[in-house]
């Protein structure tokens, strides 16, 4: 009788099953109404990427300022404590987040990200305000959503890195917290239970979220 996996590699298994089954939905509603996409930041992309736009180099570009990872950490775990979703994570779990995030400053009027650029990358709002706008194809700029401390932004690029379906934009200096999609796979290999229980919950966030755009863009639609 072959042996049963080891529970590292069981959990690892499991965490691709639920990334497999959350891009098959999203992707099956992107397709349906491509415009419920907008929030997020990113829309499923179709024919050939272009140039992907890292953390690392947008930072580059907002001359974004490192921050003391352990206050940034303590202001995202009081932050998430207040989230239905993200209060889940144990204080000891967001302490093992540490080593996969960046922490920055970025001043006012930033743009943090930019419609139809390709991402790998979510942020976190600590501090500051952001504001959410797409330019739609028939000239209308759209405010989606302004945004404050606790709120996520690119959670979808963060698991397609695809094409950003709006921009991002700092209405005040900010702090924020960033996960990319490399610390996320390195997360996958080095703690597969954070990593699984971090995708669950973003997966539950985009659903209840799809569900609010849906609603409210069938509004705006000419």
């Amino acid at each position: 009788m072959p042996r049963p996996p080891p529970a590292g590699r069981r959990r690892e298994r499991a965490v691709m099953r639920i990334l497999q089954r959350l891009r098959q939905t999203q992707q099956a509603e992107a397709l349906r109404q491509e415009a419920e996409s907008a929030f997020f930041a990113t829309a499923w992309h179709q024919g050939n990427q272009g140039p992907l736009v890292p953390w690392e180099a947008r930072a580059v570009e907002l001359g974004a300022r490192p921050l003391s990872a352990r206050a940034a950490l303590r202001t995202l775990q009081a932050l998430w404590a207040h989230d239905r979703h993200l209060s889940t994570l144990t204080p000891e779990a967001l302490a093992r987040m540490e080593r996969y995030l960046h922490f920055a400053a970025v001043k006012a009027q930033r743009d943090v990200i930019l419609q139809d650029e390709y991402g790998n990358f979510m942020v976190v709002v600590l501090s500051g305000e952001l504001v959410v706008n797409r330019r739609q194809p028939w000239g209308e700029t759209l405010r989606l959503a302004q945004t404050g401390p606790g709120d996520l932004l690119g959670e979808m690029s963060l698991l397609d890195s695809g094409q950003r379906f709006s921009s991002c934009t700092t209405l005040v200096d900010s702090e924020l917290a960033v996960l990319s999609a490399e610390a996320l796979d390195d997360m996958l290999v080095h703690d597969p239970a954070l990593a699984a229980q971090l995708i669950a919950i973003l997966a539950r966030k985009l659903s209840v979220r799809l569900r609010a755009v849906s609603s409210r863009l069938g509004h705006q639609s000419p």
